[in-house]
């Protein structure tokens, strides 16, 4: 196979790109980690997840596994043979947590929504409700669902279930949005949140990052459903000392603390957050008013600032576009999954990016878009999305006058069209 030139542009929603630097962090010698001196690592990477995850009372856990190790750790830490989950099933990712459910041996109450919307608040309000003999133990929901490109609103869903006064344990899948949108474990209710490595927090897949609340905490303690490898209790037991009940990703560790040097030292999470909605909104004007595509989102209010799911046109497949743009031009898109398979292709906006790297993702994508035949003006999502982030700013910063770009070219000795 014949080489291509440069560097392959990723643009899939996970695993996202990793910056120099936490890869440099990540190059170590291996060490043992029965050591005195580590855990300075262990301890320090726990503390800087406290403050990911806005949280002063949960207990974060580094699993060395993907997001999906995670999500069996709280169904498994948390709940008997036999209990009674209530879920809603509106993306690819919501449903393969139902199905991990059902293939524990848990009842699921599901809740199926089209595709394009999130977490209905209202049904799960109303479910609840009737839930007299509160056979319910847990809620599931999913904060932003990868496979469509919906946020979900958490705070809601905690309000609807404190609304009926009941006590079902709130789960929440924030793989896709934690580190990128903002989330907030205590003031939301949350018991137990699920994330991985490999999106936000910038890292390669291999880490299993979760937080736990008091209340799940307390819950585990009955739990009778079978566990080992994920349970709770042995990590946490090893962790206050700074230690792993097995062998840890060693390396991985060191990327994750300089990752989180970076999110939280450096850029700070709000400002992290602001960058990733106005890197969004370009993509979107690019969608909606440069290409006039449509977003699998049903409405604005399930845009999600992490990943947009762009439908194609009748008689496309999102396949080919996706296929095209890899191999013509070495642009790695997301594909449409299950339900939305050959209706959409998705480009991911999260993690360690700016706006030039989103303009070469917007203009491959035109390219591929235009090989297969979709209809678009070339150029035309490239430049609402120019527009919008020209006219927009998520943190001040100083503007530069005419004058001044006069100034500096004579100061330099060199004026447009000199010398040639």
């Amino acid at each position: 196979m014949t080489r291509m030139a440069g560097r392959n542009f990723l643009f899939v929603p996970g695993p996202t790109n990793v910056p120099d630097r936490v890869q440099r962090a990540m190059v170590v010698a291996m060490e043992d980690h029965r050591s005195s001196k580590f855990p300075e690592l262990t301890l320090g990477v726990l503390s800087g997840l406290k403050r990911v995850f806005k949280t002063a009372a949960g207990t974060p856990i580094i699993f060395p596994s993907s997001g999906t190790g995670c999500w069996e750790a709280a169904l498994t830490n948390c709940l008997s043979p036999g209990d009674k989950v209530l879920a809603s099933r509106f993306g690819q990712f919501s449903h393969l947590w139902i199905d991990m459910c059902e293939r524990l041996g848990f009842e699921v109450e599901t809740i199926d929504c089209e595709w394009g919307t999130g977490v209905p608040v209202d049904r799960y309000r109303a479910a609840l409700e009737a839930d007299r003999s509160r056979k319910i133990k847990a809620v599931l929901a999913c904060h932003n669902e990868t496979a469509t490109g919906v946020t979900s609103d958490i705070a809601a869903v905690r309000r609807a279930i404190d609304s009926v006064g009941h006590p079902a344990l709130l789960f929440v899948d924030a793989v896709s949005s934690l580190a990128s949108i903002d989330f907030r474990m205590d003031e939301w209710g949350v018991d137990v949140c699920v994330s991985g490595s490999q999106k936000g927090l910038m890292l390669p897949a291999g880490l299993g990052v979760t937080c736990v609340s008091p209340k799940a905490l307390a819950a585990r303690k009955s739990a009778r459903q079978p566990r080992c490898y994920f349970d709770y209790g042995d990590m946490i037991k090893a962790n206050e000392s700074g230690y792993f009940p097995y062998t840890p990703a060693l390396p991985m560790l060191y990327g994750l603390r300089e990752a989180l040097q970076i999110l939280l030292e450096e850029e700070g999470l709000e400002t992290v957050f602001a960058r990733h909605s106005y890197l969004a909104n370009g993509v979107r004007a690019a969608v909606q008013e440069g290409w006039k595509l449509r977003l699998c989102a049903k409405e604005p209010k399930w845009h999600s600032d992490t990943v947009s799911a762009i439908v194609v046109p009748e008689g496309i497949n999102g396949a080919h576009v996706i296929d095209v743009a890899f191999r013509r031009y070495n642009l790695a898109l997301g594909a449409g999954l299950s339900k939305v398979a050959g209706k959409v292709f998705r480009i991911g906006h999260l993690g360690d990016l700016n706006e030039l790297m989103l303009i070469g993702a917007l203009g491959g994508a035109e390219l591929a878009m235009l090989d297969v035949g979709i209809r678009i003006e070339p150029g035309s999502g490239v430049a609402a999305a120019q527009k919008y982030w020209r006219a927009n700013d998520p943190v001040e910063k100083k503007k530069v006058s005419r004058s001044e770009v006069i100034y500096a070219s004579h100061s330099t000795g060199s004026t447009e069209g000199a010398h040639q």
